[in-house]
Protein backbone atom coordinates (compact mmCIF):
# COMPACT_ATOMS: atom_id res chain seq x y z
CA UNK A 1 0.00 0.00 0.00
CA UNK A 2 1.34 3.43 -0.94
CA UNK A 3 1.80 5.64 2.13
CA UNK A 4 3.57 8.59 0.50
CA UNK A 5 4.02 9.85 -3.04
CA UNK A 6 5.61 12.70 -4.97
CA UNK A 7 4.25 13.52 -8.43
CA UNK A 8 6.16 15.61 -11.00
CA UNK A 9 7.60 17.92 -8.32
CA UNK A 10 9.52 20.99 -9.45
CA UNK A 11 10.88 24.09 -7.71
CA UNK A 12 13.04 27.00 -8.91
CA UNK A 13 15.02 29.69 -7.11
CA UNK A 14 15.27 32.62 -9.49
CA UNK A 15 16.63 31.18 -12.70
CA UNK A 16 17.94 28.01 -11.03
CA UNK A 17 15.76 24.92 -11.33
CA UNK A 18 16.55 23.01 -8.15
CA UNK A 19 14.11 20.15 -8.79
CA UNK A 20 12.43 19.14 -12.04
CA UNK A 21 9.95 16.33 -12.59
CA UNK A 22 10.64 14.32 -9.44
CA UNK A 23 8.17 11.44 -8.96
CA UNK A 24 8.24 8.38 -6.70
CA UNK A 25 6.08 6.35 -4.32
CA UNK A 26 6.93 4.94 -0.91
CA UNK A 27 5.08 1.88 0.37
CA UNK A 28 4.05 1.59 4.02
CA UNK A 29 6.83 -0.03 6.06
CA UNK A 30 9.50 0.55 3.42
CA UNK A 31 12.95 2.15 3.66
CA UNK A 32 13.28 4.33 0.57
CA UNK A 33 16.59 6.12 0.05
CA UNK A 34 17.45 9.11 -2.13
CA UNK A 35 21.03 9.44 -3.35
CA UNK A 36 22.91 11.86 -5.54
CA UNK A 37 26.07 14.00 -5.64
CA UNK A 38 26.36 17.19 -3.61
CA UNK A 39 24.00 19.82 -5.01
CA UNK A 40 21.71 17.27 -6.62
CA UNK A 41 18.64 18.65 -4.80
CA UNK A 42 18.14 16.03 -2.09
CA UNK A 43 17.72 18.38 0.88
CA UNK A 44 15.62 20.74 -1.24
CA UNK A 45 13.28 17.80 -1.81
CA UNK A 46 13.02 17.18 1.94
CA UNK A 47 12.36 20.90 2.50
CA UNK A 48 9.44 20.68 0.07
CA UNK A 49 8.08 17.57 1.77
CA UNK A 50 7.99 19.02 5.28
CA UNK A 51 6.72 22.45 4.26
CA UNK A 52 9.83 24.64 4.53
CA UNK A 53 9.69 25.28 0.77
CA UNK A 54 6.57 25.46 -1.37
CA UNK A 55 7.11 23.72 -4.72
CA UNK A 56 6.38 25.55 -7.95
CA UNK A 57 4.46 22.59 -9.38
CA UNK A 58 3.65 18.99 -8.66
CA UNK A 59 1.92 17.22 -5.80
CA UNK A 60 3.00 15.61 -2.53
CA UNK A 61 0.57 13.15 -0.96
CA UNK A 62 0.63 11.48 2.45
CA UNK A 63 -2.00 8.79 3.00
CA UNK A 64 -3.81 10.14 -0.05
CA UNK A 65 -3.95 13.75 1.23
CA UNK A 66 -2.14 16.58 -0.60
CA UNK A 67 0.29 18.28 1.77
CA UNK A 68 2.38 20.54 -0.50
CA UNK A 69 0.61 23.69 0.73
CA UNK A 70 0.52 22.82 4.41
CA UNK A 71 2.76 24.45 7.03
CA UNK A 72 5.51 22.44 8.77
CA UNK A 73 3.61 22.13 12.06
CA UNK A 74 0.50 20.82 10.27
CA UNK A 75 2.62 18.27 8.40
CA UNK A 76 4.21 17.13 11.67
CA UNK A 77 0.75 16.64 13.19
CA UNK A 78 -0.17 14.37 10.28
CA UNK A 79 2.64 12.02 11.31
CA UNK A 80 5.76 13.12 9.38
CA UNK A 81 8.95 13.78 11.37
CA UNK A 82 12.40 14.81 10.20
CA UNK A 83 16.03 15.08 11.19
CA UNK A 84 18.29 17.68 9.58
CA UNK A 85 21.61 17.61 7.74
CA UNK A 86 22.84 20.37 10.05
CA UNK A 87 21.89 19.54 13.63
CA UNK A 88 18.98 21.62 14.95
CA UNK A 89 19.14 21.09 18.72
CA UNK A 90 19.02 23.48 21.68
CA UNK A 91 22.63 23.37 22.85
CA UNK A 92 21.96 24.65 26.39
CA UNK A 93 19.23 22.06 27.05
CA UNK A 94 19.97 18.48 28.05
CA UNK A 95 19.22 15.29 26.12
CA UNK A 96 15.94 14.61 27.92
CA UNK A 97 14.67 18.15 27.33
CA UNK A 98 15.59 18.13 23.63
CA UNK A 99 13.84 14.81 23.00
CA UNK A 100 10.84 15.95 25.07
CA UNK A 101 10.32 18.77 22.56
CA UNK A 102 9.22 16.09 20.09
CA UNK A 103 6.19 15.50 22.32
CA UNK A 104 5.03 19.12 21.98
CA UNK A 105 2.23 18.36 19.51
CA UNK A 106 0.65 15.99 22.03
CA UNK A 107 0.74 18.37 24.99
CA UNK A 108 -2.55 19.97 25.97
CA UNK A 109 -1.24 22.15 28.79
CA UNK A 110 -0.23 25.57 27.48
CA UNK A 111 1.80 28.23 29.27
CA UNK A 112 -1.24 30.07 30.68
CA UNK A 113 -3.10 26.93 31.73
CA UNK A 114 0.03 25.35 33.21
CA UNK A 115 0.72 28.44 35.30
CA UNK A 116 -2.45 27.84 37.29
CA UNK A 117 -2.09 24.10 37.70
CA UNK A 118 0.36 23.26 40.46
CA UNK A 119 1.07 20.05 42.33
CA UNK A 120 1.77 16.45 41.49
CA UNK A 121 -1.89 15.62 40.97
CA UNK A 122 -2.58 18.45 38.56
CA UNK A 123 -3.37 17.72 34.93
CA UNK A 124 -0.11 19.42 33.87
CA UNK A 125 1.98 17.21 36.19
CA UNK A 126 0.25 13.99 35.13
CA UNK A 127 0.67 14.92 31.47
CA UNK A 128 4.37 15.61 32.05
CA UNK A 129 4.83 12.14 33.57
CA UNK A 130 3.25 10.46 30.52
CA UNK A 131 5.47 12.28 28.05
CA UNK A 132 8.64 11.80 30.09
CA UNK A 133 7.92 8.07 30.25
CA UNK A 134 7.77 7.97 26.45
CA UNK A 135 11.05 9.89 26.19
CA UNK A 136 12.72 7.48 28.63
CA UNK A 137 11.77 4.62 26.29
CA UNK A 138 13.47 6.40 23.40
CA UNK A 139 16.56 7.15 25.50
CA UNK A 140 16.82 3.45 26.33
CA UNK A 141 16.24 2.45 22.70
CA UNK A 142 19.03 4.73 21.42
CA UNK A 143 21.33 3.98 24.37
CA UNK A 144 21.51 7.59 25.52
CA UNK A 145 21.20 6.89 29.27
CA UNK A 146 24.73 8.14 30.00
CA UNK A 147 23.99 11.58 28.53
CA UNK A 148 20.30 11.99 29.44
CA UNK A 149 21.01 14.92 31.81
CA UNK A 150 23.93 16.50 29.93
CA UNK A 151 23.61 19.65 27.79
CA UNK A 152 23.75 18.52 24.17
CA UNK A 153 26.08 21.36 23.17
CA UNK A 154 28.95 19.55 24.90
CA UNK A 155 28.27 16.13 23.40
CA UNK A 156 30.19 14.59 20.48
CA UNK A 157 28.66 15.27 17.08
CA UNK A 158 27.68 11.65 16.50
CA UNK A 159 25.75 11.51 19.78
CA UNK A 160 24.04 14.81 18.95
CA UNK A 161 22.81 13.17 15.74
CA UNK A 162 21.38 10.37 17.86
CA UNK A 163 19.62 12.87 20.12
CA UNK A 164 18.06 14.52 17.08
CA UNK A 165 16.88 11.11 15.89
CA UNK A 166 15.33 10.58 19.33
CA UNK A 167 13.47 13.87 19.13
CA UNK A 168 12.02 12.87 15.75
CA UNK A 169 10.94 9.49 17.16
CA UNK A 170 9.25 11.24 20.09
CA UNK A 171 6.69 12.57 17.62
CA UNK A 172 5.68 8.92 16.98
CA UNK A 173 5.74 9.41 13.20
CA UNK A 174 4.36 7.13 10.52
CA UNK A 175 6.90 8.56 8.06
CA UNK A 176 10.40 9.51 9.22
CA UNK A 177 12.68 11.64 7.04
CA UNK A 178 16.39 11.16 7.81
CA UNK A 179 18.73 13.72 6.25
CA UNK A 180 22.27 12.27 6.28
CA UNK A 181 21.91 10.43 9.60
CA UNK A 182 25.48 9.03 9.41
CA UNK A 183 27.19 12.40 9.08
CA UNK A 184 29.83 12.92 11.77
CA UNK A 185 29.67 9.32 13.04
CA UNK A 186 32.58 6.91 13.33
CA UNK A 187 32.44 3.37 11.92
CA UNK A 188 31.05 1.84 15.13
CA UNK A 189 28.35 4.50 15.45
CA UNK A 190 27.36 3.99 11.81
CA UNK A 191 26.98 0.26 12.35
CA UNK A 192 24.83 0.87 15.43
CA UNK A 193 22.69 3.29 13.44
CA UNK A 194 22.04 0.66 10.78
CA UNK A 195 20.62 -1.64 13.48
CA UNK A 196 18.52 1.17 14.95
CA UNK A 197 17.12 2.12 11.55
CA UNK A 198 16.13 -1.49 10.89
CA UNK A 199 14.55 -1.71 14.37
CA UNK A 200 12.62 1.52 13.70
CA UNK A 201 11.28 -0.12 10.56
CA UNK A 202 10.60 -3.59 12.00
CA UNK A 203 9.65 -2.98 15.63
CA UNK A 204 8.06 0.47 15.44
CA UNK A 205 6.48 -0.03 12.02
CA UNK A 206 7.78 3.34 10.80
CA UNK A 207 8.28 4.05 7.09
CA UNK A 208 11.60 5.77 6.38
CA UNK A 209 12.71 8.16 3.67
CA UNK A 210 16.50 8.55 3.83
CA UNK A 211 19.12 10.84 2.31
CA UNK A 212 22.62 9.50 2.84
CA UNK A 213 26.08 9.78 1.23
CA UNK A 214 27.42 6.65 2.93
CA UNK A 215 26.79 4.15 0.14
CA UNK A 216 27.54 1.17 2.34
CA UNK A 217 24.69 2.14 4.67
CA UNK A 218 22.35 2.91 1.78
CA UNK A 219 22.92 -0.49 0.23
CA UNK A 220 22.49 -2.25 3.59
CA UNK A 221 19.22 -0.67 4.71
CA UNK A 222 17.29 0.31 1.57
CA UNK A 223 14.39 -1.56 0.03
CA UNK A 224 14.43 0.80 -2.96
CA UNK A 225 16.52 3.77 -4.05
CA UNK A 226 15.95 6.88 -6.15
CA UNK A 227 19.05 8.52 -7.64
CA UNK A 228 18.86 12.16 -8.70
CA UNK A 229 21.34 14.56 -10.28
CA UNK A 230 20.99 18.26 -11.09
CA UNK A 231 17.47 18.11 -9.65
CA UNK A 232 16.28 15.37 -12.04
CA UNK A 233 15.65 11.66 -11.47
CA UNK A 234 18.17 9.40 -13.19
CA UNK A 235 17.39 5.94 -11.79
CA UNK A 236 15.03 4.12 -9.45
CA UNK A 237 14.96 0.51 -8.30
CA UNK A 238 16.49 -1.97 -5.90
CA UNK A 239 19.94 -1.25 -4.46
CA UNK A 240 21.55 -3.64 -6.95
CA UNK A 241 19.76 -2.11 -9.93
CA UNK A 242 20.63 1.47 -8.99
CA UNK A 243 24.22 0.58 -8.08
CA UNK A 244 24.86 -0.65 -11.62
CA UNK A 245 22.86 1.95 -13.55
CA UNK A 246 25.07 3.77 -16.12
CA UNK A 247 23.63 7.21 -15.28
CA UNK A 248 24.35 6.69 -11.58
CA UNK A 249 27.90 5.62 -12.34
CA UNK A 250 28.41 8.71 -14.49
CA UNK A 251 27.02 10.99 -11.76
CA UNK A 252 29.29 9.55 -9.07
CA UNK A 253 32.37 8.53 -11.01
CA UNK A 254 32.35 11.07 -13.84
CA UNK A 255 32.38 8.52 -16.64
CA UNK A 256 32.22 9.85 -20.18
CA UNK A 257 28.80 9.44 -21.77
CA UNK A 258 30.36 7.63 -24.75
CA UNK A 259 31.84 5.01 -22.47
CA UNK A 260 29.72 4.28 -19.40
CA UNK A 261 31.42 2.38 -16.63
CA UNK A 262 30.74 -1.33 -16.49
CA UNK A 263 31.80 -1.90 -12.85
CA UNK A 264 29.27 -1.46 -10.04
CA UNK A 265 29.37 1.60 -7.80
CA UNK A 266 31.66 0.92 -4.85
CA UNK A 267 29.41 0.60 -1.80
CA UNK A 268 32.29 1.63 0.47
CA UNK A 269 32.71 5.01 -1.22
Amino acid sequence: MTLFSVENLSISFGGLKALSGISFEVAAGEIFSIIGPNGAGKTTLFNCINGIYRPGSGRIRFKGVSIQRKKPDAIARLGIARTFQNIELFAHMNTMENILLGRHIYMQTGLFKGGFMWGRRSFAAREEVVHRRKVEEIIDFLELQAVRDKPVGGLPYGIQKRVELGRALALEPELLLLDEPCAGMNAEEKQDLIFWVKDIQDEMGVTLLVIEHDMSMVMDISDRILAINFGRPIAEGTPGEVQRHPEVLRAYLGEDEDGPASEPLDASA
